[in-house]
């Protein structure tokens, strides 16, 4: 399907925050990152983003799964439109539910929105439906990104363990050994989700103050930690289990019912706390301590969060911008990384960044025609 070599990817994400569409360029081989091209960002509108909330938590046949999926099929082909110069896309979809251990019913994830219409509006291949396969063979099916993050660190030219935490509306980390030969052996990485991250902080915000974020953790610095109610927070199962190990938007869902007596910018500033004190409870996990940990996604740009963060950590914390990467855009550019992968028959995930039995390669490829 593909030429040999290096080949342009382009790869989107519309993460659980529900803010928009990431579109970005990898040129890679699928092992090695060669270059990092163009970007793009298509918002949802107000409309759209209510849509999508209003399917949260709903399986394919359910109500409001079908408009949803309308909308993120939309959006996404308006925005990867434009981003042409790609040989294949990777469509990574919206997440509306997943239940790896099988709490609902069967054990299965889904992500909103149809690859194969994709590939007719786009006129190129299309690799979609990643995490379903990694599900059904016993895994966690996320974090997808950790095999991407070993590249971005051998890209980066990093002799040391570090941290990749991406603070979406889902936290989530992976721990890499950018000394050894390739992602897939055993020592190379460990990746799991932390907690929470801006997902309840970006409910309390639409609840509380018609906002979609709270910009630069302005409230939440205006605001004073409730301490007590993060070391309750702390004691939730999910911390319990050994990783790897995942999460669903709403399997933290009480959790603005904790804040719900504390005034505004004090219940901002303790779920900024909230999502902080799960990134550092993870550090109990890593093989051995980091040099650094690098952010990705929205919240590196909460000020809040990184100093909370920080206060936290004993090492360095720093937005990946610092390495040379974009913290927009990685997301992003794991799916079109990831995209290669599955159309060459590599593997995408394995036992220590989802859990499952073996190393396995995932996701459908859907041709125009």
């Amino acid at each position: 399907m593909l030429k040999s070599g290096p080949v342009w990817a382009v790869g989107a994400m519309s993460g659980t925050s529900l803010d928009g569409v990431d579109a970005a360029l990898v040129l890679t081989d699928g092992t090695r990152i060669l270059d990092f091209g163009r970007s793009d960002y298509r918002p949802y509108t107000e409309a759209e983003r209510a849509t999508l909330h209003a399917a949260l938590g709903h399986w394919p046949g359910e109500p409001g799964v079908e408009e949803a999926c309308e909308v993120v099929e939309t959006a996404h082909a308006e925005l990867l439109s434009g981003l042409g110069e790609a040989q294949v896309v990777g469509f990574h979809g919206q997440t509306l539910a997943h239940d790896p251990y099988g709490m609902q019913g069967p054990r299965r994830t889904h992500q909103a929105g149809d690859g194969s219409v994709l590939a007719e509006v786009l006129s190129r291949p299309v690799v979609w439906d990643f995490r379903s396969t990694d599900v059904e063979m016993g895994g966690q099916g996320a974090p997808l990104a950790p095999f991407f993050h070993f590249a971005c660190a051998k890209y980066a030219k990093l002799d040391a363990p570090a941290v990749f935490l991406n603070l979406g509306g889902v936290g989530n980390v992976t721990w890499v050994d950018p000394r050894q030969p390739s992602a897939e052996v055993p020592g190379a990485v460990l990746a799991f989700d932390t907690g929470p991250a801006n997902a309840p902080i970006n409910d309390l915000m639409r609840l509380r103050r018609k906002a979609e974020f709270d910009a630069g953790g302005e409230l939440a610095l205006a605001g004073r930690v409730d301490e007590a109610m993060v070391e309750a927070f702390l004691t939730h199962p999910y911390f319990l289990k050994m990783p790897p190990k995942s999460l669903d938007r709403n399997d933290f869902h009480d959790i603005l019912t904790r804040v719900a007596e504390l005034d505004d910018a004090d219940a901002a500033a303790t779920l900024t706390a909230c999502a902080a004190a799960s990134v550092a409870r993870a550090g109990e996990h890593y093989p051995t301590p980091p040099k650094a940990i690098y952010v990705c996604g929205g919240g590196r740009l909460n000020t809040a969060l990184m100093v909370a963060l920080q206060r936290r950590m004993n090492v360095p914390v720093q937005p990946v911008e610092d390495i040379g990467l974009d913290g927009d855009m990685l997301e992003a550019q794991a799916f079109a990384y990831l995209a290669v992968r599955v159309a060459r028959g590599m593997a995408t995930s394995g036992p220590s960044t989802t859990g499952v039995s073996a190393l396995i390669g995932g996701g459908k490829v859907s041709r125009p025609g």
